[in-house]
């Protein structure tokens, strides 16, 4: 083949390529600077994107311009805009520009981050960015961690550590406490490892739906006395339906005294510990045998930026590492750190990037600044539905949410049935967006308001 046959290099000039990367870059200035004008929800039918998206593979090579209107049209013309600052459902991911252009750094690249023989530079920036949160969140040294896809990866690899290090004789008899407030990724996480749905043990949150230390105690009381062998707790910081947080500190000395290993899924609330504000909630948190961090919440990351930390960070190692035959040119020296052994991904992308980028050029200070924006935000939020006779709080403004219920008593329509139908009415309309949850068996809906560009006019006009 001669050598300037191009076919099947799967290149583009230096030219075609200019003008791709500005064109792309340009849909993105734009998507920023247009967002809050854009609709927050437009949701397609399946019969639809069939119609726009179903075809055979192109033998042929299709117009750049083309794909591009495509891309732009079919497929993230019809999403929902999770970094719009009127949308306060679920847990909201309003991203920064800085981290997106250090993921296209990063994807252009093609940075393996899984040893350090393929990326030292990496691995270190990984090594110092997990430092950075093991101090915000008081951990001591020694603790050692990884970025992951997300808070369910990191409460998987830590409920895996946690079995490792405490059921030597095997997970039959093995049991779990958390509240039923808990993330549903430490019920997977245990599907995914083996264990049977009696072996996780989900108690009854208080009215305010945090995990009774009173509960818990009973509840590894009375199965020890029946022969059960209890292992784990899981605490939260910050859950998702309401932002509550447990009572961690007395927690962490429960499951000192008990043996137990202590997991803080703090995947929500966790980086709320930058604040003066609610740190003090948050104290106990450093004091977890593992913890779960989603900097792509309140970090402000795009997905997927997960972390965990480990208190005693020799364990990852214990648990993960296994050198094969064809991986024994990338074993390490001393003080270098493959992460690969550290956690489940062989494979991985260089994740830390982004948020060490962010915290680079933004600084620490901002971010303290966007945290406290949040939690002020649902305040506020929280007094402008006081302020009217039609809705009832459900819970006050806690960690950047708000719960709340449209009154409508002696309606045609029961007021459960009513509140669902208000997020349905706003996924068609596309204004703003809510989601709704259960709360004592109560439909409730839920706003999160840690989108730094908010502001109270977006809160006024949704409700």
């Amino acid at each position: 083949m001669p050598e300037n046959d191009e076919l099947g290099r799967l290149n583009l000039s230096a030219e075609q390529m200019r003008k791709l990367g500005y064109r792309v870059i340009d849909t993105l200035v734009e998507h920023f600077d247009r967002l809050p004008s854009k609709h927050v929800t437009t949701v397609a039918s399946r019969r639809a994107l069939e119609e726009k998206l179903r075809e055979p593979i192109p033998e042929r090579g299709v117009d750049i311009d083309a794909v591009l209107q495509r891309v732009e049209r079919d497929i993230l013309g019809n999403m929902m805009h999770l970094d719009h600052r009127r949308f306060f459902a679920f847990i909201p991911s309003p991203s920064n520009y800085v981290a997106v252009m250090a993921e296209a750094l990063a994807t252009g690249f093609n940075v393996f981050a899984g040893t350090w023989l393929e990326g030292s530079g990496p691995a270190q920036v990984e090594m110092v960015t997990v430092d950075w949160l093991r101090e915000l969140c008081d951990m001591p040294k020694g603790t050692g961690g990884l970025f992951v896809s997300g808070g369910s990866m990191a409460n998987l690899t830590a409920l895996v550590v946690a079995r490792q290090a405490k059921l030597p004789n095997g997970i039959e008899k093995a049991t779990v406490y958390c509240s039923e407030q808990t993330h549903a990724s430490i019920e997977k996480g245990m599907r995914i490892m083996g264990f049977r749905s009696d072996q996780l043990r989900k108690l009854d949150a208080d009215r305010e739906f945090r995990l009774p230390l009173a509960g818990l105690r009973s509840a590894v009381e009375t199965d020890r006395a029946s022969g059960r062998n209890p292992f784990c707790v899981v605490a939260n910081a910050g859950t998702t339906n309401t932002g509550a947080v447990d009572p961690l500190s007395d927690m962490a000395d429960f499951c000192r005294d008990q043996g137990l290993w202590f997991h803080v899924d703090g995947a929500y609330g966790g980086a709320a510990v930058l604040s003066k504000r609610v740190a003090s909630r948050l104290a106990g948190m450093g004091r977890a045998d593992s913890l779960s961090l989603d900097p792509h919440k309140w970090l402000f990351q795009p997905y997927e930026t997960g972390c965990v930390l480990v208190r005693e960070g020799h364990r990852l190692g214990e648990c993960f590492r296994i050198v094969p035959e064809y991986l024994r040119d990338a074993e390490t020296k001393e003080e270098e750190v493959n992460f690969y052994e550290q956690g489940i991904q062989m494979t991985r992308s260089f994740r830390a990037l982004k948020l060490w980028m962010s915290l680079q050029i933004f600084g620490l200070e901002r971010f303290r600044q966007a945290i406290d924006r949040g939690i002020s935000l649902a305040e506020t939020a929280e007094e402008i539905l006081r302020r009217s006779s039609c809705w009832e709080i459900v819970t006050p403004a806690q960690m950047g949410i708000v719960t709340f219920r449209y009154r409508h008593p002696g309606g045609s329509v029961g007021e459960d049935e009513l509140n669902r139908r208000i997020v349905e009415g706003m996924i068609a309309d596309g204004f703003a967006m809510l989601s709704s949850t259960l709360l004592k068996r109560r439909t409730a809906l839920h706003m999160c308001t840690i989108n730094p560009r908010t502001v109270e006019s977006d809160l006024r006009e949704t409700i």
